[in-house]
């Protein structure tokens, strides 16, 4: 495997690039090196102590002590080895004497801890990579898969190996399983073979071209993720790539990529990109291959570094990128599908606002909604400085649906921020402004502890009446804040998933070697609740198939915690609480009988069965038939759907693999938006009860 980098630095895949893309003095019994043992230079020891100045600075202001040194080595550790595939217990142990060094080593710009561990690791891989290649390039087709022994699913919190000998039996056991899996998933004895092989020689490859400056990324992104994930360091390089990246310059797929325990995981999608629009790429799929156009073998990316991935899947605007990914949620690693995905562009018109006016039966009455969509917080920043009066910005856009909403005279609004992952903050301030009289939109903490408030600076409201805002589990930053904002003030319903919560302010550095973006603040909400890894909790909830587990700032290493301060000055426009216990019982009535939400819910519990299983058997005949007993719960509950919906069965697997593919080619292909799309129905039936309660209590004050 390569370089492990397990950072939550993101890629934007041709559109959007930032982040980590690699992964002392007075030092005894340090590792033997090997040849061409890789080494600082002079000017990583100048940058890593203007790293060290910097980072005083961090929002949170950690000392640079002896626990902080032991998180760094613990953190690196992690990084080169997640999966505990390549160091014994005995590497572990001599690396423990620097646990309380390299605090005092970095200040001095003294670097040999970070690379003697370093080249121990890459000692390990050669070794490891070198004996799997041999193994693997023999009679692999007569492997007997009939032992009861079983392989972890996650070695990420196992035992460290107390020796090379067990971990021989440990890549013993991994090998056997890629080869099973991949026979599971029907490919065929030779195809398996020279897939494996390729993989190990790229990876073995790979690792033998780390150079020093490699090293030094990892061992800062170390520091810099010790605390907290948003917080990265970038060589020279690839600080040129961030600059690139963004002026919009690239052309790719429109997707945000990390990397993670080996494997290219898909973070969410650009609005607007092309992977967005064709929707066959999801949230948390891993890609384990990239191929060009149709024809180009797919080429095998399990553990490549994230730029050279990503470098494979940007290209030419028109030309074609095919991915081969495990899906989130897939019952196991050899459940893989391949998707073809055209480059393009992502320009601002395509995150631009939209509406959209539904009627809706709700217990036997017509009510008539407004929607409008919110892809994401936009602004474009040069025509505004320039003063151009026409330039493109969200809140202007919003401004101008909701005076043509006025026409149709809907009953209410729905507000959809789902995906939509932020964006501008002076724009969701001013888009805060159109639906409150006059009042503070969001609080703003610095790492000094001085607190500013950012005001609304229009009074009046453009839209006065009934809101639900729709949010998922991908609304996060600026979405947070508008929603946050409609929360404290009683303006609107949330309806739907627990939010990201990413509250945190982020500022990008020049250094004399490359740049540190930095954590320097955090977000509040009027009320004093900060955003930052609670999220936005709706008043409503809604079944979902993502796992809170795998997505969302909890979900990464050293996310900084909830915490509350004093609330602004502000008046609540409305109190709802009064409703939400009657809404939420007619939510919950609504829920339990829609084939829908049944089909979710369904759905999610199967998932996470398979998300629970600790280890894998590498008996063939049991993992076929657990295999087989996952796929017919799978379609039982398809076919229940499909029931309600007095659409015919499916007949086995293949028919649901090739109708998901079809829904993944063509997702607008209902016509009506509310039965494609049951989330936005049931806010519809919420928002009608709403403005039903609201009626209610409105009569009943007139005649008190």
């Amino acid at each position: 495997m390569s370089v492990i980098r397990k950072l939550s630095a993101l890629i934007v895949a041709g559109l959007l690039l930032g982040g980590a893309l690699h992964i002392g003095d007075g030092l005894q019994a340090a590792a033997p090196e090997v040849q061409g043992s890789i080494k600082p230079d002079k000017v990583h020891r100048e940058a890593a102590k203007e790293i060290v100045d910097r980072l005083k600075l961090h929002y949170r202001r950690l000392d640079f002590n002896d626990s902080l040194s032991g998180q760094v080595l613990d953190q690196y550790i992690k990084d080169l080895d997640p999966s505990r595939l390549y160091f014994t217990a005995e590497d572990i142990g001599e690396f423990d004497r620097y646990r309380d060094q390299l605090d005092d080593q970095l200040r001095r710009g003294t670097l040999e801890a970070g690379y003697t561990v370093f080249n121990r690791f890459q000692q390990r891989v050669e070794h490891r990579l070198q004996k799997a290649l041999t193994q693997l390039r023999g009679d692999i087709d007569q492997w007997k898969f009939d032992s009861d022994r079983k392989v972890l699913v996650d070695r990420t919190k196992a035992d460290w190996a107390p020796d090379q000998q067990a971990l021989d039996q440990i890549w013993d056991d991994y090998l056997r399983n890629s080869v099973l899996s991949m026979r599971l998933n029907g490919t065929p004895e030779s195809e398996i073979q020279d897939r494996l092989v390729r993989r190990y020689e790229g990876q073995l490859s790979r690792v033998q071209q780390n150079s020093s400056e490699d090293v030094f990324q990892l061992y800062m992104n170390a520091l810099a993720q010790t605390f907290d994930p948003h917080t990265n360091y970038f060589t020279p390089h690839n600080s040129e790539n961030f600059d690139i990246s963004m002026s919009r310059s690239l052309e790719g797929i429109g997707a945000v990529l990390q990397y993670e325990d080996g494997y290219t995981k898909v973070v969410r999608l650009v609005p607007g990109g092309p992977a967005a629009k064709a929707g066959q790429l999801k949230p948390a799929d891993r890609i384990i291959g990239v191929g060009q156009g149709d024809k180009d073998a797919i080429v095998d990316v399990v553990g490549m570094r994230l730029d050279e991935v990503v470098d494979m899947i940007r290209g030419p605007k028109g030309s074609e990128v095919r991915l081969e990914i495990i899906p989130a949620g897939g019952a196991g690693e050899h459940s893989t599908r391949t998707v073809t995905i055209v480059r393009n562009k992502v320009v601002l018109e395509e995150q631009a606002a939209k509406k959209e006016v539904i009627e809706l039966n709700h217990d036997g009455e017509n009510i008539k909604l407004g929607i409008i969509e919110i892809p994401a917080f936009y602004l474009d920043f040069n025509a505004f400085h320039r003063g151009d009066p026409n330039y493109t910005s969200t809140t202007r856009d919003v401004a101008k649906l909701l005076v043509e909403l006025r026409k149709e005279n809907p009953d209410g609004l729905i507000i959809d921020l789902r995906n939509n992952g932020g964006g501008s903050l002076l724009e969701v301030n001013k888009l805060v402004s159109l639906f409150i009289n006059r009042g503070p939109t969001v609080q703003v903490r610095e790492s000094s502890g001085r607190v500013s408030v950012e005001n609304d600076q229009y009074p009046g409201m453009l839209y006065t009446g009934p809101m639900a805002v729709l949010v998922n589990r991908y609304s996060a930053s600026a979405s947070e804040i508008f929603a946050g904002a409609m929360q404290d003030y009683g303006r609107a319903l949330i309806v739907g998933e627990p939010t990201y919560g990413k509250g945190t302010v982020q500022t990008l550095l020049d250094l004399n070697h490359g740049k540190l973006k930095m954590t320097n603040a955090k977000f509040y909400r009027v009320s004093g609740s900060s955003n930052q890894n609670l999220g936005i909790v709706p008043d409503l909830l809604m079944p979902s198939l993502i796992d809170t587990n795998e997505v969302g700032e909890g979900a990464l290493p050293n996310a900084l915690p909830w915490d509350e301060i004093d609330s602004a000055d502000y008046q609540q426009v409305a109190d709802l609480m009064p409703f939400l216990q009657t809404l939420r019982q007619r939510h919950e009535r609504r829920i339990q009988k829609d084939p829908e939400f049944v089909y979710v819910e369904e759905l999610r519990s199967l998932l996470d069965e398979a998300r629970e299983r600790k280890e894998v058997t590498l008996n063939a005949a049991s993992r076929e038939s657990w295999q087989e007993g996952f796929d017919k719960r799978r379609l039982n509950i398809e076919n229940a759907r499909r029931k309600a919906r007095d659409e015919e069965p499916l007949k086995d697997m293949a028919a649901l693999r090739t109708l998901e593919e079809q829904r993944a080619l063509d997702p607008e292909a209902a016509e009506d938006p509310m039965k494609k799309d049951p989330y936005l129905r049931e806010t519809g039936h919420i928002l009608a009860d709403m403005i039903e309660l609201a009626q209610a209590q409105r009569v009943a004050d007139k005649r008190d």
